[in-house]
């Protein structure tokens, strides 16, 4: 009876997804269906006009993935898996980023919310919320013994590290549909890695953990390879890295004016900004729709700060540039800094318009467990290649406006000379 009932949903990166019956009650809460206003790449639209895509498709294909993993894992260790925990965690799949908040990592920072929770924290807050309808159709499905153990999976307390480690890990099936997903909307061509290539090569160890085989480690250098590519060349895009930070500094200057009583915020953005017991009920009403309608709305802001932040979002005119200077030091920004101030100030510009963004760009991390190769080995052990990707590459982008960079950059450049 239940096969009747299957949804096949199309989709641009796996083709055919299909939802059973207990999945696509889940899917048809008012819970997951917000992530349909909650854009997977935040401001990388500003970057790649195609990158619209959602945490809401996303997450169909997370689960997608998952669900072929399992399959390809019983044909390797029959019966290894119940068939309860097989379902729990294609249901944790599915539902990894129902904590996410608008324009997702970006947002993700104390410097935004008043209540703050990392999104995962946020999951497990909607999940035990006793009148939220997503916990009411997994106890339907599973009851609550179930959802505590998906929980249980979700948070790494199982005997069976595997089953955690499908959905967060070095290689876990987000991390593979999120670079799979992205690559195509942003139309970026940085490489790739067959995902069902990586499948037949994956094992559960000794340990109950993940493990590829050394006939898989080839792949394995794909995907990390892409990986490295896309957050150097999508990820952290300097437009994507700016645009990110006109957000913060908005809603930030917002809260300001709210708390000074020289401002009044919309009931969800007071939330946002200033409740510091914001619900879970309250925090599920944020999506990107409301904070660009606020945006929007402060275009005509009195205050001129907050008007400015809003008007380079809402129009991209006079965006700030980069400074092109290589290897930057902190040692020289701090050298440089007092100059570059008296240059802004000289041109009429204020301090905010000394714009520092941060990244951290990795290949590979081996956290706690990496990718292990049969035998026990990490992969980094085994792949020269991945060796020459582990080594994290910091990087600082400064900005400033257009007219003042050339002046700016020399400035920089004679503190590293100096330096």
């Amino acid at each position: 009876m239940g096969a009747q009932h299957d949804r096949v949903v199309r989709d641009n990166v796996h083709r055919d997804i299909v939802l059973p019956d207990d999945i696509g009650r889940l899917v048809d809460t008012k819970t997951f269906q917000r992530l349909r206003e909650i854009k997977q790449l935040a401001t990388c639209h500003f970057v790649f006009p195609t990158a619209t895509h959602t945490r809401f498709v996303h997450s169909l294909g997370v689960q997608h993935l998952a669900g072929a993993l399992l399959e390809s894992l019983e044909h390797v260790h029959p019966g290894l898996i119940s068939p309860l925990d097989k379902k729990l965690v294609q249901y944790a799949a599915l539902l990894h980023d129902i904590g996410h908040p608008p324009f997702s990592h970006a947002f993700e920072t104390p410097d935004i919310f008043a209540t703050y929770r990392h999104h995962e924290d946020w999951a497990r807050v909607i999940l035990q919320d006793e009148g939220n309808d997503l916990r009411a159709a997994l106890i339907g499905n599973v009851g609550e013994d179930g959802l505590q153990r998906m929980l249980d999976i979700m948070s790494g307390d199982v005997e069976i590290p595997a089953l955690h480690e499908m959905i967060s890990s070095q290689l876990d099936v987000d991390r593979l549909d999120y670079l799979m997903r992205d690559q195509i909307n942003t139309g970026a061509k940085v490489g790739s890695f067959d995902v069902h290539r990586l499948f037949r090569a994956t094992r559960i160890g000794d340990d109950g953990g993940l493990t590829i085989t050394r006939g898989g480690v080839a792949e394995v250098e794909s995907y990390l390879m892409m990986r490295y590519h896309m957050y150097h060349n999508v990820y952290f895009h300097k437009v994507n890295m700016l645009t990110q930070t006109y957000y913060v500094r908005a809603l930030t200057r917002a809260r300001v004016l709210a708390e000074a009583g020289e401002m009044q915020l919309s009931p969800r953005m007071w939330n946002m900004l200033c409740n510091p017991d914001i619900t879970a009920d309250q925090y599920l009403e944020l999506t990107d729709a409301v904070i660009q309608a606020e945006v929007t709305g402060w275009l005509g802001s009195q205050d001129e700060e907050l008007c400015k932040w809003a008007s380079l979002i809402c129009s991209r005119s006079g965006m700030h540039k980069r400074i092109r200077v290589r290897d930057l030091t902190d040692a020289a920004i701090k050298t440089s800094g007092p100059a570059i101030m008296d240059i802004l100030t000289a041109a009429g510009h204020p301090s905010q318009d000394f714009i520092t963004a941060r990244v951290g760009k990795e290949g590979y991390r081996p956290y706690v467990r990496g990718i292990i190769v049969e035998g026990g080995q990490d992969i980094s052990e085994f792949s020269a290649m991945v060796r020459s990707i582990v080594a994290p590459a910091n990087d600082i982008m400064l900005f400033v406006p257009e007219d003042c960079r050339e002046a700016c950059e020399k400035v920089v450049e004679d503190a590293l000379a100096g330096g």
